[in-house]
């Protein structure tokens, strides 16, 4: 993976948090993008306990937050009547194209939306 910025997916975010090391090394360095979507998943995940929320919020506050915007919404809308993805998944893509930013997910989901730079996490 060339660059040293992307945008990443909820589930990466999630590995990450829960100790993936070659997640770590794929990410150290760079400047680490994330949806208004994923900053809502993650802090509203079931699995969060109250002791991991400062842990949370430092994360969320080491990414780059990419707020809604019109552009965003037009993309969004585009994508979800187009590929037929949930909601969430389509901001996500839309945040990433609107950036023109790799997005790193392990989810197939992305597989089907062609303009976007999708790079697929296998889990290790």
């Amino acid at each position: 993976m060339s660059g040293s910025s992307l945008l990443i997916d909820t589930n990466i975010a999630l590995y990450l948090l829960g100790g993936d090391q070659t997640l770590a090394e794929v990410l150290d360095g760079r400047d680490i993008y994330i949806s208004f979507v994923t900053e809502l998943e993650l802090l509203g995940f079931p699995g969060i306990s109250d002791s991991d929320l400062p842990k949370l919020g430092d994360f969320i506050s080491d990414c780059i937050v990419v707020e809604l915007n019109q552009s965003i919404k037009r993309l969004t809308v585009e994508l979800k009547r187009r590929k037929k993805i949930k909601l969430p998944d389509a901001i996500i893509a839309a945040s990433s194209i609107y950036m023109n930013l790799p997005l790193l997910s392990a989810d197939k989901v992305f597989e089907k939306v062609e303009e976007l730079q999708f790079v697929k996490y296998e889990i290790h």
